[in-house]
């Protein structure tokens, strides 16, 4: 881009924005997309959804008197061009990196982002959190929440229109309606929206009143109230049905293409002056104005490095390379299906991410992509299980903490047979704190009645879920598993059956005991091969279970050491490594317990590797905290101290 004849260049703040004429709008957007499309190609990140809100993104700043005015956007990924606007040009290149600006609004990091916004379907009830509060301070204050993404699909956000449609508060909610979150979007919402869009007869009757409107506003308030209430009536005649938002207290308009930044910014000057609670409909594409992303918007989502002239995808992964656990678990769960029919597969609007997509093509009648809605999720498959199926529940372990009641009211009270597969458990890398899975196995092996498992490996993940189904087992099972590859490259065994809180002996040692849960045991025996060449002998347990723990195994462990770490990829406070302690405490054993994990305080974003060794439990830190317990006690054969 030539800085000389670029207005983005000269845009450091939206007030720099609101300086130009309307008509040079255009060509920052065009700007701007290109700046996006630069960026996210060779630093990954969220590409699809930022490009449909370019002309959404700048007509709101031009509008607004941001930061005094409080824009939210939900999901949090769309805001890319929102942060570039927004004094974060310069260090964009360091979005998502270690140590860098995140990847999601952020109020920490700067006064534009006024509510942080990682998950989905929060914007509605922050929104009229802050307009109640304006209302109170008797401050004049614009509050826009930009909802999209499939994030109306979500209970939160209808819970926030019901609550905003009876406050009467000065909010407005703009729907970025693409028709896809990750996946295509599924749901009679969804249906709704399209009646609304294709309807020509009200699509031609609505550009009637919005020109009407538009000459009312010259002529008084009276004239605009009157083709506001005619276009009120006509709504329902004419698409046959009632209109939803306005039936929950909103004034609707639209919908509008989120593409034409002029028309954009005309219908938000309008609809600034019109007070209430107001919700805007803009129909945009995701991916626009990338080629390869409007035509392959689920790839293009966060598509990782790729070629921004061709639009090919630059793989990272040399060949060769073992298995992601989401495709371990994708292929296993068809073939559990094969031979139990029993089995269904849900999950809340991530059927490519989590590999469920492969049950889908396999098993529809049997696979249910429920949209953005955990709580539903898990009481749905409550449900499935109260007449015999045996559902398994694959959502990620930062989304699952949205339906922690249903995981205890609606399936562990009432013990149901349904098996919760717990994707991207631990760091999850670029994504940041938002998305990390730190607290599951301290939150579900809190709850009575559940199995807690974690495997080491991608032939312990299938046969934990082959476990999971046998009638036996017959109540809830988690099993949690991160984001990335699996340690093992053949792992398309036959089924074994593991005997439920069961360890597993990864080696014999006599100086210090390591236990271990999920995939950090593969650093762990990796670090217990190199010190054996030093003759630090090192017993290595994969505990694979944290409810019911191996009390047998812990028995023997307490007994012969004195010295122990445990390791595992998540929060330290009430995880896997308390409840050794807790074991150690009850049974009145005496020992130097050492627990590496996640400490205690959100993680920021990063590669999982720079996080790791954050954290203290990546290779060298296990390593370090190995020699620094045995230390004076073990001698090398060379007669110094090891």
């Amino acid at each position: 881009m030539n800085t000389e004849e670029s207005l983005l260049s000269h845009i450091n703040t939206p007030e720099d924005l609101r300086k130009l004429d309307e008509v040079a709008l255009v060509k920052v957007c065009s700007e701007l997309r290109q700046f996006i499309i630069d960026s996210v190609s060779s630093n990954p990140g969220h590409l699809g959804a930022s490009l449909g809100v370019v002309e959404l993104t700048v007509a709101l700043h031009y509008v607004f008197n941001t930061p005094y005015d409080k824009i939210i956007w939900d999901v949090g990924h769309q805001a890319y061009g929102h942060k570039i606007l927004t004094g974060r040009r310069e260090v964009f290149d360091t979005n998502r990196k270690y140590k860098g600006i995140s990847g999601f609004p952020k109020i920490s990091e700067s006064e534009y982002d006024a509510f942080g916004t990682g998950h989905s379907s929060t914007s509605i009830s922050a929104a009229l959190g802050i307009a109640v509060a304006a209302k109170r301070k008797g401050e004049n204050r614009q509050v826009v929440a930009i909802i999209g993404d499939g994030a109306m699909t979500a209970g939160e956000a209808f819970e926030g229109l019901n609550n905003a449609g009876s406050e009467k508060s000065d909010l407005l909610v703009i729907l970025n309606d693409n028709n896809i979150a990750i996946d295509p979007n599924v749901g009679a919402l969804k249906e709704y929206l399209i009646d609304i869009t294709t309807s020509k007869s009200y699509n031609k009757f609505k550009d009637k009143v919005w020109n009407f409107l538009g000459r009312a506003g010259k002529v008084g308030p009276r004239a605009r109230t009157l083709a506001a209430q005619l276009e009120a009536g006509f709504k329902s005649t004419i698409l046959d049905k009632s209109n939803l938002f306005e039936g929950m207290g909103f004034r609707y308009f639209g919908p509008i293409d989120g593409h034409d930044v002029m028309h954009m910014t005309k219908v938000l000057k309008d609809i600034r002056r019109i007070s209430g609670p107001k919700l805007l409909h803009c129909i945009t594409v995701k991916g626009k104005g990338f080629k390869q992303a409007e035509e392959n918007q689920t790839a293009f989502h966060a598509p990782g490095k790729f070629d921004k002239e061709t639009g090919e995808l630059i793989s990272t992964n040399g060949e060769g390379t073992p298995p992601l656990y989401q495709e371990v678990f994708g292929k296993t769960i068809v073939e559990l299906a094969r031979i139990n029919e029993k089995i269904a597969g849900i999950t809340p609007a991530m059927p490519t991410g989590c590999s469920l997509c492969i049950m889908m093509k396999e098993f529809p009648e049997r696979t249910f992509d429920v949209g953005i809605a955990e709580q539903h999720a898990v009481t749905f498959s409550a449900g499935l299980a109260t007449q015999g199926m045996i559902p398994y529940c694959n959502i990620y372990s930062s989304f699952i903490q949205r339906a922690y009641d249903q995981l205890i009211h609606d399936v562990a009270l009432q013990n149901l047979h349904v098996v919760f597969c717990i994707d991207r458990g631990g760091l999850v890398g670029s994504d940041g704190a938002t998305h990390h899975g730190f607290f599951d196995l301290a939150f579900m092996r809190s709850i009575p009645n559940m199995i807690v498992s974690a495997p080491m490996d991608s032939v312990e993940l299938r046969n934990l879920m082959y476990t999971a189904q046998l009638e036996k087992n017959n109540k809830p099972f988690s099993i949690r598993y991160p984001r990335g590859t699996s340690a093992i490259y053949d792992w398309e065994n036959p089924f074994e059956e593991i005997e439920l809180g069961k360890a597993r002996l990864i080696s014999e040692g006599n100086d210090i005991a390591v236990l271990s849960i999920g995939h950090p045991g593969n650093d762990v025996a990796a670090v217990i091969r190199k010190l054996k060449n030093e003759s630090i002998s090192v017993m290595h347990y994969d505990m694979r279970f944290v409810a019911p723990l191996d009390t047998e195994v812990l028995h023997s462990v307490f007994k012969k050491f004195k010295k122990i770490i445990t390791v595992e990829d998540g929060v330290l406070k009430g995880g896997f490594g308390s409840a050794v302690i807790e074991f150690m405490c009850d049974n009145r054993y005496v020992a130097d317990v050492k627990r590496l994990g996640i400490p205690d305080y959100f993680v920021e974003q990063g590669s999982q590797e720079e996080l790791h060794r954050e954290c203290g439990y990546d290779m060298s830190g296990i390593e370090k905290t190995i020699r620094e317990m045995v230390g004076s006690t073990v001698q090398g054969r060379n007669g110094t101290t090891a």
